[in-house]
Order: C-alpha cells, then structure tokens, then sequence
C-alpha cells in the first residue's frame, strides 16, 4: 500500500476486539518505526511508556475513562502513553526565540508516526489527550518532571472503515 492509501485507511477507531491480544513483536515494530519521527534539532524529547499488561490495562483505561470520556478505552489491549521529555539545548533555545514549544509539536509529530505505523500493521489506533493527569502518573509511576502529553491506543479495531470527510483545499490552504 503506497502512503496515500495509509493515510486513507487510517481512522480513529472506538471499538476493539477486547478477545485478540497485539502482538508484542507489532508493538516493538510499531514503536521502533515511530521512534524515528523527525524532532526539532534532533532532541527526540519523548518518552513512551508501553502498557499491554491487561491488569495494568484497566487501571489506565481507568484514567483515561475518568473524567467521563473515553469509554471505548475500557477495550484496549495497548496503551502506548506518550510522556515529553526535556528537549536539548537548541530545541529549547528556538522554543524561546520563536515562541513556539518544539516538544509539543514533535511528540505530536511522534503520535501520527505510532497510528500509522499502527494502521500498516492492520491494527486500529486513536489518540487521546483527555485524561485523569494525575491518576496515570501514579498508575504508571511517571514522575511529576514528566509531562503526559497523550495515550495513543492500539487494537484489533471491529469499528468499519470510515471515508474522510474533509474541508474544501480551498479553504484550508493558500498559495
């Protein structure tokens, strides 16, 4: 499938098959292919804490679930908990020069890698960036110099493939 068609077939998927279980060898392969986004000045300023423990499983899916969003999250099989970490030097010098925080933006640029990287292993993925903060941080022991930025899930989707709904190219782009 050439790239076009990866991005096509990716969707944010709500319902997964709580019966099949990712294999690990997907999730290192998955990890491993996302791990090479590009980042600002090379800093990499990203942690993922992988969770695909079932019992360790529902206390995340609890955290996530826990402001009253979320509930599909109660199936997933793969937490894959994005964590920023602090950039280098230069990273951190054009977040203040150019007012823009670089690790915000590459953890972001992380996260689309990990769910197209999910969707070229045939699994369903969404990110999530609503959750309990600070039940996750003591769920998962992410110290407090960590900021949780995201938890992209992965599955076995059973949701049916969606076609994109987009806004006109004329209205979202310019020459």
């Amino acid at each position: 499938m050439n790239f076009r068609e990866l991005v096509e077939k990716r969707q944010s998927d709500r319902r997964y098959d709580p019966t099949i279980a990712v294999e690990p060898e997907m999730v290192s392969r998955i990890v491993e292919t996302a791990l090479l986004a590009p980042s600002a000045c090379n800093a990499q300023p990203w942690h993922i804490t992988i969770v695909d423990n079932p019992k360790c499983c529902r206390h995340v899916s609890d955290a996530t679930t826990s402001l009253g969003l979320n509930k599909f999250a109660t199936d997933v099989p793969v937490h894959l908990i994005i964590t920023e970490e602090r950039p280098n030097f230069l990273s951190a010098l054009g977040s203040v020069m150019y007012g823009k925080h670089f690790p915000h933006i590459d953890c972001g640029i992380l996260a689309a890698h990990l769910v197209l990287a999910a969707t070229a292993e045939g699994l369903g993925s969404c990110i999530i960036g609503s959750f309990n903060e600070k039940k996750l941080r003591k769920t998962l022991g992410i110290p407090r110099s960590r900021k949780i930025l995201l938890d992209v899930v992965i599955g076995h989707s059973i949701d049916p493939h969606r076609p994109k709904v987009r806004k006109p190219e004329s209205e979202t782009t310019s020459h």
